[in-house]
């Protein structure tokens, strides 16, 4: 067998060898570990200097220096008969190429490879917050564009994307008051459900702040979160339902739920608010100034876009912040995707050896 040749069989039975182990791990990894793992290490990456080993055994056979196997030898190849090889004589370096990627697999054991998972019993300290929006017809001023309804379904939506621990529920209301959805954390429904809200969905002659603060406030009273808060949106004055919004103030304020008042739009001086081409409406900015100063929470006045999204910014400030409890991690130890194949490896490679490529004396 000519040098050549052993250097090709080598080489391809070594890079043979290393697919199939890679094929192995990455079929080992997909049904016994994770694929979403954090992060991968090596515990004792020290052990990665054996690799010299392995590395000069391929380097010497490449190069013919490292005698593995005798060769036979002439003073001229003209000398020698022209013989065609068999496929055992043309892997005759299969033995060595096993031993050589057997060495570098135990080596990579012994770097102790380990993937770091997240332990999935995390757990969560968020708050819980109900969304009360208004949806009377007033909400159809343009002073806010493109409507004032419209700005603040896209300013809610973009408070939902950046709450995304916490609990959220919605309440709507116009003359009377409804939950749109309980407190969830499923954002992706809550916010579908705020994107098909339409203000011809409910009867919107007239404002039910106080009808629609007490919805909120079921929707909160047998939350256990540390922090309970109810977030007001409406540009009028509270002219409907049986409940005052002092006295729903007045039971937020018995169980600790703070109310954070938005006003929308921009107030005229005697207290109203004109639809363009349109009647005016009263509103009343003392009132929600009184129940958001009542239960620890703020009032804000939004007069256009700009205003309404930094409210929203600074009631975001405001807040708590959710706080996640580190779980710590597992180790997941991968020596065994390296070691059980470096084994079979060493077995396969005395057996050729010793059965198919056998010395005699």
């Amino acid at each position: 067998m000519t040098r050549k040749n052993g250097r090709f069989a080598f080489t391809l039975g070594a890079l043979a060898l290393l697919t199939a182990w890679l094929v192995v791990v990455v079929l080992w990894r997909r049904y016994s570990v994770d694929p979403f793992a954090d992060h991968f290490r090596f515990e004792a990456p020290i052990f990665g200097l054996l690799l010299v080993g392995p590395l000069a055994l391929v380097a010497l056979e490449l190069r013919g220096k490292a005698h593995l196997f005798p060769r036979f030898r002439s003073s001229r190849a003209s000398s020698l008969p022209v013989v065609r090889e068999s496929a055992r004589a043309r892997f005759r370096d299969l033995p060595p190429a096993c031993f050589a990627v057997a060495l570098t697999l135990v080596v990579l054991g012994l770097m102790r490879p380990q993937s770091i998972h997240a332990r999935e019993d995390v757990e969560i300290h968020g708050i819980d917050i109900a969304l009360v929006l208004d949806m009377s017809l007033s909400m159809e001023a343009t002073d806010i564009r493109p409507n004032r309804f419209v700005a603040m379904q896209e300013v809610v939506d973009q408070f939902v994307t950046m709450r995304p621990n916490d609990r959220i529920g919605a309440v709507i209301f116009g003359r009377e008051a409804f939950t749109l959805l309980p407190l969830t954390t499923d954002h992706a429904a809550l916010r579908l459900a705020l994107s098909e809200l339409r203000l011809n969905m409910i009867d919107g002659r007239g404002t039910a702040i106080g009808n629609a603060l007490g919805t909120g406030l079921n929707r909160l009273k047998r939350s256990d979160a540390e922090s309970r808060v109810i977030i007001l949106l409406t540009d009028g004055d509270s002219n409907a339902g049986n409940v005052s919004p002092e006295q729903a103030a007045g039971i937020a304020k018995r169980l600790g739920v703070k109310i954070y008042t938005i006003l929308m739009g921009s107030p005229d001086s005697d207290g109203t608010a004109r639809l363009f081409g349109g009647p005016t409406f009263p509103v009343n900015p003392e009132l929600l100034q009184r129940i958001a100063e009542s239960t620890g929470g703020e009032f804000f006045l939004a007069s256009d876009r700009s205003s309404l999204e930094r409210s929203f910014h600074t009631i975001l400030d405001r807040l708590e912040r959710s706080r996640i409890e580190d779980p710590g991690k597992i180790y997941a130890e991968l020596y065994p995707a390296f070691v059980f194949p470096a084994l079979f490896l060493l077995v396969l490679g005395a057996a050729l050896e010793g059965l198919v490529y056998r010395r005699w004396p």
